[in-house]
């Protein structure tokens, strides 16, 4: 058991985002584009933020684009987000920025057109929020399949809530399958794992339904807290 699970979580591909990040900036004038998505209330603006604090302690310049412009403020919390992470980039380093057109707009237009502007203004990444959205809500998934297309995100991360349990499994197959043919997830960030203890097995069932890894874990509402996945310690945690 304990080699099946070790298997099943150990990604087949490497992501060495940073790595990544100067690999595609060396190779093409286009920004590296990174995109969150997730069903309502899981912490994908929190995690968002938590990615670009990592980034900005790494010094690279950072666009946020406002994509969600649907739920009431949205908008607002990502600009608080970005007043802090500016705060701390003169401590850190690099820079962020925020790129939001307010509320009523198409998503997907926002999205492409912050990764213009990124381009235009010197960004190495765009780090682009979306809308929450339930994923048995088909006119709501329905339109990431235009997000993908237009916004062409390098990588599509979905933000899943270790403590939702079997619907786990639905969530992630949805989002999966909705950015249509070719292209799918590409991790998953597991948020708010310091409140179940050694109870991890949302994320195992996650993977085991869609294969896509793990990328990171949420530990906290700090934006230093977030984690790459230990295979090791969560093997331990669900033989425990």
């Amino acid at each position: 058991m304990e080699k099946a699970l070790t298997r099943m979580l150990t990604p087949t591909n490497s992501l060495d985002l940073l790595r990544e990040i100067s690999a595609t900036n060396a190779s093409r004038a286009r920004p590296y584009v990174l995109s969150i998505v997730g069903v309502n209330g899981v912490g994908k603006s929190t995690n968002l933020s938590k990615i670009a604090f990592f980034l900005l302690q790494n010094h690279h310049r950072v666009l946020i684009a406002a994509a969600d412009t649907f739920r009431s403020g949205a908008v607002e919390q990502l600009r608080v987000h970005v007043r802090n992470l500016q705060e701390l980039s003169r401590r850190e380093g690099g820079s962020v920025d925020l790129f939001e057109k307010g509320y009523g707009k198409d998503a997907a237009n926002i999205a492409a057109d912050a990764v213009a502007h990124a381009q235009k203004h010197g960004f190495n990444v765009v780090l682009i929020d979306t809308a929450g959205r339930r994923h048995n809500d088909q006119r709501l998934m329905s339109s990431l399949e235009k997000f993908g297309k237009l916004a062409d995100p390098d990588k599509i991360f979905m933000v899943g809530e270790a403590l939702v349990g079997t619907d786990s499994v639905a969530q992630a197959r949805n989002f999966n399958a909705s950015f249509g043919p070719g292209r799918n997830l590409d991790g998953f960030i597991i948020s708010k794992t310091d409140t179940v203890g050694d109870m991890v097995g949302t994320l195992v069932s996650m993977v085991h339904a869609t294969g896509i890894p793990v990328v990171f874990l949420g530990t906290g509402q700090h934006y230093s807290d977030l984690r790459n996945l230990n295979v090791g310690v969560i093997t331990r945690l669900l033989m425990s």
